[in-house]
């Protein structure tokens, strides 16, 4: 009776135990808060636009010019965007291909770059919004000229490795806000 017992526990214990699939990789939730904005007025380079009432401008200056740049820091969120302006003077065509091919260079990582053109013709400001998915360092980027004196090249980057899924939120969140601040941009005099 004994050897039955133990038999039948035992032939229950290996019943019983199944073989679990791991669990699937989980990130953090993150609160993000609600977008609000507020007007940064520059004098350098010349414009208005509406930011994020949760970043912080900080200005920087060009390694290679020497010229005065911002970003805009996102301190909770550990992002930046950083912004390049840059007076035409007769090399828009330059300008224009450099920024593009500093995008193009996401392309070993990215899965896709969308093209998304603006303009505002009643401010004079054109340009091109930047969206690359996938594993890439910068999940958004743009240039925003007026084609005759002024270029503003500005591009999002997270301290964090490249992981798509992990920054989803954020770089959703922080994306709504670039495309605020391409919309709302203005060129002084």
């Amino acid at each position: 009776m004994r050897k039955t017992i133990i038999i039948l526990l035992l032939a229950t214990l290996f019943i019983s135990c199944k073989h679990h699939e791991p669990k699937p990789y989980g990130y953090f939730r993150i609160d993000l808060p609600k977008a609000e904005y507020v007007v940064f007025d520059s004098v350098y380079p010349p414009v208005t636009m509406q930011i994020s009432k949760y970043a912080k401008v900080q200005p920087r200056k060009s390694k290679e010019t020497d010229e005065d740049w911002v970003d805009i820091v996102y301190p909770s969120l550990k992002g930046r965007i950083y912004c390049s302006y840059k007076k035409i003077n007769g090399d828009f065509r330059k300008l224009s291909e450099d920024s593009r091919s500093l995008v193009y260079k996401h392309t070993v990582r990215a899965d896709a770059i969308i093209e998304k053109p603006f303009q505002n013709p009643d401010a004079k400001v054109y340009g091109i919004m930047y969206e690359l998915t996938g594993n890439c360092a910068s999940p958004v980027q743009f240039i925003l000229t007026d084609s005759v004196h002024n270029f503003i090249r500005g591009a999002l980057y997270f301290d964090a490795v490249p992981n798509a899924d992990s920054i989803a939120p954020v770089s959703a969140y922080v994306e709504k806000d670039v495309k605020r601040l391409v919309e709302s941009m203005r060129w002084k005099k």
